[in-house]
């Protein structure tokens, strides 16, 4: 964690807008659910003590007022955006209806290594390698399900079969909202996700561009054995919870802390979630990407979400003073 390069500010828990009348009893679920896989060997007696603590709402928040400290890192205003799992209709072979395909990771593709970008890939270079995993009825959403990361696939017999990140080609990812604004014609208030998707709709040769200028692409692996009622897997291998988990920049929020977030705009949040997931979109030590859950309503919600307010780490006591100057 880069955090100490970045400027830090300890709060008082008094300091947080909200704080009192969160119930801090969904974030301590949230919390024990990755525990395990923080590796610092100073969350390891929190994980014990979080696994104790009492199920109320005054313990959980105790258990937090105990043995954490707020800490701002970098310089508000933060950035929100939102995301969420979709489901979408699919089919396991191709169709004349389902054409547009998700891919496997290719075995010669390393990760974290610079491979083809997605106009290539698109443009059919993995083609009649048998990697297609599933088919879609949609190339919008084929582009926006890699943005979101995992997904629900509803296939024509009525099973669903549940997708989650694999692997990427190693490209920088580019918005292609802030590209559509560079181009003109639209302003800030034109670019929440569903008007991306019916601008594309509505010009497939330009659309099929602007995809294009974003050259990083994902691949996706099938979840056998993810029951209906949890959350798409994070970048923790665990799944994560709606308005209660985040996707952060790992450089200054470590994977797997308690975040208090401040979300201004038109529906406000004051509530405290955990740090359980990435995003190629998510930079910066105030910014975060919070997840609102499965399906359409959820969808509708997050694509709108372009918030600022302010981020808040909560940090083990020592770790929390030792990002002060003096530490």
């Amino acid at each position: 964690m880069s955090a100490p390069m970045a400027q830090a500010q300890v709060l008082r828990f008094e300091d947080l807008d909200g704080w009192q009348e969160d119930d801090q009893r969904q974030a301590l679920d949230a919390f024990r659910a990755t525990c395990s896989q923080l590796r610092d060997a100073e969350w390891a007696p929190l994980c014990r003590l979080a696994a104790d603590a009492g199920q109320n709402r005054a313990s959980a928040r105790q258990f937090f007022e105990l043995f954490f400290r707020p800490v701002i890192v970098g310089d508000p205003p933060a950035l929100f955006t939102g995301y969420y799992e979709p489901e979408l209709r699919g089919s396991l072979t191709m169709t004349p209806r389902y054409a547009y395909p998700l891919y496997r990771k290719p075995p010669e593709l390393v990760e974290g290594e610079q491979w083809h970008p997605r106009a290539a890939i698109e443009g059919g270079l993995l083609r009649g390698r048998g990697l297609e995993l599933v088919w879609l009825e949609d190339p919008v959403e084929a582009y926006f399900l890699q943005v979101q990361g995992s997904g629900r696939i509803r296939l024509p017999d009525g099973q669903v079969i549940r997708i989650a990140y694999a692997a990427k080609n190693g490209q920088p990812y580019r918005s292609i909202g802030q590209e559509l604004l560079n181009r003109g014609g639209h302003t800030i208030s034109d670019v929440s996700a569903q008007d991306i998707k019916a601008w594309v709709r509505a010009n497939p040769s330009a659309g099929r561009d602007l995809l294009n200028s974003n050259p990083s692409f994902v691949f996706f692996r099938k979840l056998p054995d993810l029951p209906a009622e949890h959350g798409p897997i994070g970048a923790m291998g665990r799944s994560i919870t709606a308005l209660r988990s985040v996707a952060i920049d790992p450089e200054f929020t470590p994977l797997g802390a308690p975040v208090w977030i401040e979300k201004d705009g038109r529906a406000p949040l004051r509530r405290l979630m955990v740090a359980q997931d990435t995003g190629g979109a998510i930079r910066g030590p105030q910014r975060a990407d919070i997840f609102y859950g499965t399906g359409f309503d959820a969808g509708e919600t997050a694509g709108r979400v372009k918030d600022g307010g302010r981020m808040v780490l909560l940090l083990p006591i020592d770790r929390a003073y030792a990002l002060m100057p003096d530490g």
